[in-house]
């Protein structure tokens, strides 16, 4: 398992068999990039063929868990994605509706990519967890949260349709008639 610092977060392994994932971009509340959540979902792949690995927890620097995508640094992402491989979004997306459908679409593979784990994943929550860390949460088998931890989904704030995922995990976590309140009245919990 190759562990160390990417972009924007940093892996590391102890005993007995944890791997620590810490998303390191408190400028911007560790908010998420595509090209982090690319390679969160390699590093998530590396961790699954890993027998070594057995327990994965998820967290964050800076007083922030994950205030959800870095819409500003994903236009630089993009400039700095020369590496050949698939685009971040589909061509002809270059409008904020389209950017929101690609960073949706590439947070729905992660946040399946934790859910389809045979490790135990935990989402130590310190902090902010809006939208798409609130999302990555929700998917983790463990939630555990600081005095400090605000929680919530973003979508409704900016006109969006229902997120990457996360509103049908709710439902599965909290039930149908309270993921209706909780939406509708754009809640954060702390």
């Amino acid at each position: 398992m190759e562990t160390g610092t990417f972009k924007g977060y940093e892996t590391s392994l102890s005993n007995p068999g944890i791997l620590w994932i810490r998303f390191n971009r408190p400028e911007r509340k560790n908010g998420m990039t595509s090209v982090m959540k690319r390679e969160l979902i390699e590093t998530l792949t590396q961790a699954q063929m890993d027998d070594e690995v057995r327990v994965i927890v998820f967290l964050g620097s800076g007083g922030s868990f994950c205030a959800g995508d870095d819409l500003k640094g994903y236009t630089s992402a993009m400039r700095e994605n020369d590496d050949g491989l698939a685009p971040l979004i589909p061509p002809g997306h270059g409008n904020a509706i389209g950017t929101y459908a690609g960073l949706r679409t590439i947070s729905q593979a992660l946040n399946t990519r934790v859910r389809e784990l045979d490790k135990i994943t935990i989402a130590a929550i310190n902090g902010i967890a809006i939208q798409t860390g609130f999302s990555l949460a929700l998917s983790c088998d463990f939630r555990i949260a600081s005095e400090q931890a605000s929680m919530g989904s973003g979508t409704l704030r900016f006109a969006l349709l229902p997120d990457e995922g996360g509103h049908y995990l709710l439902v599965q976590h909290i039930g149908l008639a309270q993921t209706i309140d909780f939406v509708m009245r754009k809640k954060i919990v702390s």
